[in-house]
């Protein structure tokens, strides 16, 4: 038996639990529409029937586009890279934790360290939570590395533990708290309205998504003025 929501047309949301939850929920509710966390945090509510949402890792949402379990997401373009997730990039939302700004994942080592350059990382240690993107980007410049998954914490680990890590910052204040030096920017990043490709192909839903994407962006703009 079909329930209620199968019955009528809506769309499966993908929310982005974590550091950029706050911003998101906030320009959602500038956008007119409200979204309550409550006891089952995996769904909030919204005041929209059309929308089922999800609350989910940033990480994880261009995943689960992609292979259909949501029909349009909320992630950063950071994710959609490291997951190299075959999505439709609907649009740009230029935000994160902080502030109306995009962040940068950069390449750090300690401040005495004699590493200048990418290519001084030849045969070093690199610690990261954005793993693929890493080892795009050094293959990207000819380089080999290890790479290791990084659960945390990742400023305190260089140089007893790694010669460099590949960490995501907006003003770049825990970094130089941990005495680490910025050698190059890997990837800038901003957020993204996203969507799988056979949810855009259903003309209701690609209205219905981009209607959304046409909202937040222009609480962007009013943000910015």
């Amino acid at each position: 038996m079909c329930t209620e929501a199968e019955k009528k047309p809506h769309i499966v949301l993908g929310l982005p639990k974590g550091s950029l939850q706050e911003t998101t929920l906030y320009l959602l509710k500038k956008a007119g529409y409200s979204v309550t966390v409550g006891n089952r945090a995996y769904i909030p509510i919204i005041d929209d029937p059309e929308i089922e949402a999800r609350l989910i890792r940033a990480q994880e949402i261009s995943r689960y586009v992609e292979n259909g379990l949501l029909d349009a997401g909320i992630t950063g373009y950071d994710w959609i890279v490291e997951n190299q997730s075959d999505v439709v990039e609907v649009a740009e939302l230029v935000y994160a934790r902080q502030g109306l700004r995009p962040v940068r994942w950069v390449l750090a080592v300690p401040e005495s360290s004699p590493i200048r350059s990418v290519r001084d990382l030849q045969g070093k240690r690199i610690a990261t939570e954005a793993v693929g993107l890493t080892r795009q980007y050094l293959q990207k410049h000819g380089v080999e590395a290890e790479v290791e998954f990084s659960w945390g914490a990742t400023e305190v680990k260089a140089p007893e533990l790694v010669d460099a890590i590949v960490e995501i910052t907006e003003t770049g204040a825990s970094l130089r708290a941990n005495n680490l030096r910025v050698v190059d920017t890997v990837l800038e990043s901003t957020t993204r309205i996203i969507a799988n490709h056979r949810a855009w192909d259903d003309p209701w839903k690609r209205r219905k998504i981009s209607n959304l994407a046409l909202l937040m962006k222009g609480v962007l703009l009013a943000e910015a003025r």
